[in-house]
């Protein structure tokens, strides 16, 4: 599962990563979590930015909110499961971010959070779907969805789940409206681990109103448990 992460860049970098324009004014993101409104890059706008909120709400499903049930699905049912089928057929997106957060149990209640990237910084993108459903008050509200796999060998200490990263040229397989499923499935696979690094960040991440820089720099775990005055 992936639940929270980052995209700490500026807008000039990310439109020229993308290739993409963004309209609306963009701050470096540094805690992003499920129900916030985020940029996306979708199948049907592919030379813009739009803006999403990340949680989806089913195709079938009239009239409900953002639920954190759906900020995930499996790459390897999407193409089959009735809440993800027809997304994945019309209304597939990229999501962009430059590192994500993961948490190791220690012991019975202690989680230690880490932060991914890959080692030389670069921006990147999540595989992802998208709805557009209308909710209790009878607006249009468009949401996505980020696509796991099976964990790679730096990913085992966390979970069995990862996010999947694309590289640039499965970028545009992704957004390519008129690829096949063989196609688009065969891209949806985990990432080399001797291209990544994952490090210790401070406890405060697990605090989703605290989006500050520090979140994303290496913090060992002893700083971690209260040591926050570093920081202030």
């Amino acid at each position: 599962m992936c639940e929270r992460y980052s995209l700490a860049t500026n807008k000039q970098d990310l439109e020229n990563r993308f290739e993409s324009e963004m309209l609306d004014n963009f701050q470096p993101r540094y805690n992003i979590g499920p129900t916030q409104l985020l940029p996306v890059i979708t199948s049907d706008s592919p030379r813009g930015f739009s803006h999403f909120y990340w949680g989806v709400t089913p195709e079938f499903s009239k009239n409900k909110p953002v639920s954190l049930k759906y900020i995930n699905a499996h790459a390897e049912t999407v193409h089959l499961k009735a809440s993800s089928k027809s997304a994945f057929q019309r209304r597939r997106c990229i999501i962009p971010a430059d590192g994500y957060y993961v948490w190791k149990k220690v012991g019975k209640k202690t989680k230690i959070p880490y932060r991914i990237t890959f080692h030389d910084k670069r921006l990147f993108s999540f595989a992802g779907i998208w709805e557009e459903f209308e909710n209790e008050a009878g607006n249009i509200n468009h949401t996505f969805s980020l696509l796991t796999t099976e964990a790679n060998s730096l990913h085992k200490d966390f979970g069995d789940r990862m996010p999947v990263i694309l590289e640039r040229e499965q970028e545009k397989i992704w957004l390519d409206k008129f690829k096949g499923t063989d196609q688009l499935l065969a891209i949806l696979n985990g990432q080399d681990a001797d291209a990544m690094t994952a490090f210790t960040v401070s406890q405060m991440v697990n605090q989703i109103n605290v989006d500050s820089e520090y979140l994303i720099k290496k913090t060992s775990p002893m700083d971690q448990f209260g040591n926050y005055t570093l920081f202030g």
